[in-house]
């Protein structure tokens, strides 16, 4: 029996190999002033750059542009709030990867409130109830890793010590479209490729055993797993494989709309305080610790929840991702998270001591590890075992 759930509002999504040239008559079609949020590289190298300019000014936009170098803070979006709100700007569009997208969804959320961000963070200020309006919202990714082009969310940081990463959330941030054109992948360099795949595949399996999973997730999480399977490790290789960059783009995809519905899980908990405390990149943290992040949930639910639904799901997804049947259950967990490992090996993703993180961190990390991510992992995880991930990566 199919118990009930519910899906989030989405953005209007349009998939396919060209379809950014869609953009100039979608921004025109708000108005004739846009602000383009966008990386500080990513868009400018594309080939696609110099149609979207063109078309643009033939269709009769003016922009403005906004550049994020690195993961947003909440004075990077108060500056450009303060910069453009009387700009009269129309539309808001965000190219790039994931602090682009969640940059400029923040910005989007914010030009007609005037509010300072840390308002409405979730965590950290009064957390006032958001009642908008939102600014009109186009999303364009450019990286395929964190699906933000899908969520309601706009993830924020600030590095240091008594740093924190927190989320500015509603259903009225979500794009009002998401254009997810594969061949913008063509220009990403390789270590990004390894570390937004790795966070999409770990967004997609993190959403599978989710507390919060439903047939619906379910359904697209497994079948954005076998596009990873079938894509990450050659996209990596070569940017120049069409079919690779198609499958990693709707992975991506998929893992945001997935994770919007569901939650993630323990390795997205242990994101939120390693990216706060540390220079360390989350599609990295990701890819580094979802491995060990598996092993310690299929450990942990054989000891003391051993009819958790979750570890039928890991076995399903060794089998999947495995590409071969397992007679034991034990057999497939052991094979995926041995398949995990050799991927962040192969993907040549550095352990937590590289950022000269040790044992003697973890009590400060786990501590500040329990946010909205981790309430979601299919079990709850003591402060060992969760130093245990942990531990797994350091030298």
């Amino acid at each position: 029996m199919i118990g009930p759930f519910n899906i989030a509002r989405l953005p209007r999504i349009e998939f396919g190999a060209g379809c950014v040239s869609r953009l100039p008559s979608l921004v025109a079609s708000y108005g004739r002033r846009a602000l383009l949020v966008t990386g500080t590289r990513s868009l400018y190298a594309s080939p696609a750059w110099p149609g979207i300019d063109a078309g643009l000014r033939e269709a009769g936009v003016d922009y403005d542009t906004f550049t994020v170098g690195g993961e947003p803070s909440p004075q990077l979006i108060d500056d450009a709030v303060r910069t453009f709100s009387r700009a009269a700007i129309d539309v808001v569009v965000g190219i790039g990867g994931g602090s682009a997208l969640d940059a400029a969804k923040a910005i989007a959320g914010l030009l007609r409130v005037g509010d300072p961000v840390m308002d409405y963070l979730e965590g950290v200020g009064p957390e006032k109830p958001y009642t908008g309006p939102a600014a009109p919202y186009i999303a364009v990714p450019t990286t395929a890793g964190t699906g933000s082009e899908a969520t309601r969310n706009a993830v924020l940081s600030v590095q240091g010590n008594d740093g924190f990463k927190k989320s500015f959330r509603d259903e009225q941030l979500v794009p009002a479209w998401a254009l997810v054109d594969p061949d913008l992948l063509a220009t990403c360099p390789a270590e990004l490729v390894a570390a937004d795949g790795m966070d999409a595949l770990t967004q997609l399996l993190e959403s599978y055993v989710s507390l919060r999973a439903n047939p619906m997730t379910d359904a697209l999480a497994l079948r954005g797993l076998e596009a990873a399977r079938d894509s990450l490790l050659p996209l990596y290789r070569s940017r120049d494989d069409a079919a690779a960059r198609a499958g990693m783009a709707y992975a991506s995809l998929s893992s945001g709309i997935a994770l919007a519905q569901t939650g993630l899980g323990s390795v997205h908990g242990l994101a939120s305080p390693l990216g706060a405390f540390y220079p360390i990149p989350h599609g990295v943290v990701c890819g580094t610790l979802v491995a060990a992040a598996t092993r310690v949930n299929i450990e942990a639910m054989r000891t003391r929840e051993p009819d958790n639904p979750a570890l039928d799901k890991y076995a399903r997804v060794a089998a999947l991702l495995c590409r071969r049947r397992f007679d034991k259950r034990e057999a497939a967990w052991e094979a995926l998270v041995g398949l995990l490992d050799d991927w962040s090996a192969q993907l040549q993703l550095p352990t937590l001591d590289h950022w000269n993180i040790g044992h003697g961190d973890f009590a400060h990390i786990v501590a500040h590890s329990r946010g909205s991510s981790m309430r979601t992992n299919p079990i709850v995880l003591d402060d060992d075992e969760i130093a245990g991930i942990l531990a797994a990566r350091c030298a």
